[in-house]
């Protein structure tokens, strides 16, 4: 079967209309999306889904490839059946893993530089070692709700809402990766104590931020940083190598223009089947089971539209890759081979950036996930949480 193509009408336009066209462009490839899923979602059975799970060491210690035979097993256990409406099935109940902590978290506002107040969570011993985690674009402190239930009875685990989401204030300045920098020092500054050094976590636009954060306060990253995972995220080109809007072979790329426009997009998203399909197809992978789209979409759809639109079109253009340099404490890089919306090429890059400059931990490749790695690979992705957070 041939790529998926969606054709966005030429022309100027007004912006409303010119929005309106992209998104029905958006949609009618979401709604195809059970037409090209039984060839995709082949990473997603039970022979291969996790199994040959790529684990790349830097150049100063190791690196392995588990093969198939070495996971048969554990693949067979996560097999999943496709049903008629583009989404898997669930097999045993996991509604702990994404439902609301058990824990009650310690609530604080935390003031950012500019004067917008972030709403922070913390979870666990307040003497437990700590680990940050900053979420990506449209999402809020809810999405690590896997991860803290998880991990928070062994760790102190610290979570916020990114500016504008959840319940953060946005303020009044310019969006800009600066901000984003800004806003994780005042997050590390109120929650990292004396004697501890953090474990950072990042993904997506969380881990855009840990990055704006190293390039904008270099001499904080051994201050409070141990270690750092950067998940699903990229530093440079989000535009140019996303694969959400895939393109005929004579047009490889996407016009900026049009990217921002899509990423930039205000227009409402109601709670819809149409709206589910379409977060499926965006973020996560064809294969990803029912409850983990559900939880995905719940997260999604409560984003303000202005700040979606405000974010997107500021991350359209983003360049911060001169950032890595100083990220000067081990650093994974984990991906999805799924990914559409920073593909492995991102992963790829950063992995190099920082082996480079011997930094790089590992580079860790997921076949068949999808954006969303901390949702749809759980398992794998707090586990090396912990082997990070073991280092430090």
């Amino acid at each position: 079967m041939g790529a998926l193509t969606v054709r966005v009408p030429a022309g100027a336009g007004a912006p409303v209309a010119r929005e309106r066209q992209i998104s029905k462009a958006l949609a009618k490839a979401a709604s195809r999306l059970e037409h090209v899923a039984p060839e995709t979602d082949s990473v997603r059975t039970g022979q291969n889904r996790g199994a040959g799970v790529g684990v790349f060491g830097s150049r100063k210690g190791w690196w392995t490839v588990a093969g198939l035979a070495a996971v048969a097993g554990a693949g067979a256990l996560v097999a999943r059946r496709r049903t008629s409406g583009g989404r898997t099935a669930v097999g045993p109940d996991r509604s702990d893993v994404f439902s609301t902590p058990r824990l009650e978290p310690e609530i604080l506002s935390v003031v950012s530089a500019d004067g917008a107040e972030l709403h922070v969570r913390a979870y666990g011993n307040p003497d437990a070692e700590p680990i940050v985690f900053s979420h990506g674009w449209v999402c809020s402190t809810e999405f690590w709700n896997p991860q803290v239930n998880a991990l928070a009875e062994k760790y102190r685990v610290i979570t916020y809402d990114q500016r504008g989401h959840g319940r953060s204030g946005i303020g009044s300045a310019p969006l800009s990766p600066d901000l984003l920098a800004d806003d994780l020092a005042a997050v590390l500054a109120a929650t990292v104590t004396e004697g501890h050094k953090a474990e950072i976590v990042g993904h997506s636009m969380g881990g855009m931020s840990i990055v704006a954060w190293a390039r904008r306060y270099p001499e904080q990253v051994e201050k409070y940083a141990g270690s750092i995972l950067l998940a699903s995220t990229g530093t440079d080109k989000l535009v140019a190598e996303t694969t959400v809007v895939p393109l005929p072979q004579r047009f490889p790329r996407l016009p900026v223009p049009v990217g921002k426009a899509v990423l930039g997009s205000t227009l409402p998203m109601p709670a819809s089947p149409l709206t589910a399909r379409a977060i499926q197809y965006i973020a996560l992978a064809p294969g990803s089971a029912r409850d983990e789209v559900e939880f995905c979409e719940h997260i999604v759809n409560a984003c303000p539209r202005q700040t979606r639109g405000g974010w997107g079109a500021a991350l359209s253009t983003l360049d911060i890759t001169d950032g890595l340099k100083n990220l000067t404490v081990p650093t994974t890089v984990l991906v999805g081979t799924a990914d559409r919306l920073t593909p492995p090429s991102h992963a790829r890059r950063l992995a190099q950036l920082l082996d480079d400059d011997h930094h790089l931990e590992r580079l860790i490749v997921l076949p068949g996930i999808g954006h969303m790695t901390s949702v749809e690979a759980v398992d794998e992705f707090n586990a090396e949480i912990e082997r990070l957070r073991a280092l430090t």
